[in-house]
């Protein structure tokens, strides 16, 4: 019986490998991250920078050392580049620091706005897609991108789950209801778990925002991991947001949670563009006798509280779960329905408060 998987023998195994100069591929220093759950492993290796046009056959080369050990069903390697640091002319200060540089070119779209929640289980992910759906009906180019690494729910969500194809060494995303779409489900297995630690899945994600091949959007929809942890903070500091939208149901355990998810926003430095409530009340389809479940009017009133736009309010419906759990959601699959037409006129007004928090920025402005 071989010896049990541990970290030392993921680290021997992958120091081992050799190029045919006889030198070490990677250095012990490189490696780091390492996560064995159930079989299941995940690690990093940062790789020099001129090594980055390479990094497919590193990371292959090292998932493949990893899977020849006996008793590992899988394994994710995470490559990042080392950039040596430059010097700059003059110190900077501790805010301009504090938020990133712009990636210029690299941008993947005019505007990116981050579908947010304090918790999970608001109905966040459906409020996403239905969204970037509905701005795509208002003439817009959209894409969505699904930030949650450790419960993507894009594939499920609008029906296709394969593997992106690659050219030029980016990922060529996923064309679906006429949206282009992203997610790291579409890199493991639906019931694989995602075992990473934080600087994988900061990695991952700056990766999914500037290695992809996103074509001429419009608009980029990021639908944020819930909560306000190192992920969000990477997505907010780093996407160039235009602004951020907080979905929240009506009772007031979950609106304590969205304002965490808003105040994080606030603090660095990310508009907010106003709040959803979802959830917000249910139609009994036998009798047709209203119920508010979680409450009514929360969402409403923080917004009303702390100055900020609310969008509109979703009921909890059927027909809206149903088609989010069948992968035809309701905006693209019945666009003439009354449910659709609450996410039609989110869309309008997620326009203009967009528009309206942007005014001294023509580059951003809605043509």
């Amino acid at each position: 019986m071989s010896a049990k998987l541990n970290e030392e023998k993921i680290q021997n195994a992958l120091e081992s490998v050799k190029n045919a100069a006889g030198e070490a591929v990677f250095a012990p220093e490189s490696i780091s991250g390492i996560v064995i759950k159930d079989g299941n492993v995940g690690f990093a290796i940062e790789i020099a920078e001129a090594d980055a046009p390479n990094a497919k056959e590193f990371q292959k080369l090292a998932e493949d050392t990893i899977l020849a050990l006996e008793g590992v069903f899988s394994a994710t390697a995470m490559l990042t580049a080392h950039r040596a640091p430059q010097q700059s002319a003059a110190p900077q200060s501790s805010q301009a620091s504090s938020k990133a540089p712009k990636d210029g070119p690299h941008k993947p779209a005019k505007h990116i706005i981050a579908v947010a929640s304090g918790k999970g289980g608001v109905g966040k992910s459906t409020t996403s897609i239905n969204l970037a759906l509905a701005l795509q009906a208002k003439g817009k180019k959209v894409g969505i991108l699904d930030a949650d690494i450790y419960g993507p729910s894009l594939p499920r969500l609008i029906g296709i789950n394969r593997k992106p194809q690659t050219s030029d060494k980016k990922l060529l995303p996923i064309e679906a209801w006429g949206l282009q779409t992203m997610s790291i489900g579409y890199l493991v297995a639906e019931d694989a778990p995602t075992i990473w630690r934080g600087p994988m899945v900061m990695s991952a994600l700056e990766q999914m925002l500037k290695d992809v091949a996103w074509d001429g959007l419009d608009v980029l929809i990021i639908d944020m991991p819930p909560g306000t942890g190192d992920a969000q903070l990477t997505l907010s500091q780093r996407a160039e947001l235009a602004g951020a939208v907080i979905v929240s149901t009506p009772q007031d355990l979950a609106l304590i949670d969205a304002r965490k998810g808003l105040n994080m926003f606030l603090k660095v430095n990310v508009p907010v563009l106003g709040l959803i409530e979802n959830m917000s009340h249910f139609i009994c389809p036998s009798c047709g006798e209203r119920s508010d479940i979680f409450g009514h009017g929360g969402a409403k009133r923080e917004a009303e509280t702390l100055g900020m736009p609310f969008l509109g309010e979703v009921p909890l419906q059927m027909a809206i779960r149903e088609t989010s759990d069948g992968g035809t959601p309701i905006v693209a699959s019945q666009p003439a329905s009354a449910q659709a037409q609450r996410y039609l006129e989110i869309a309008d007004n997620l326009i203009a408060s967009l528009e309206a928090t942007v005014t001294q920025s023509p580059d951003i402005i809605f043509e």
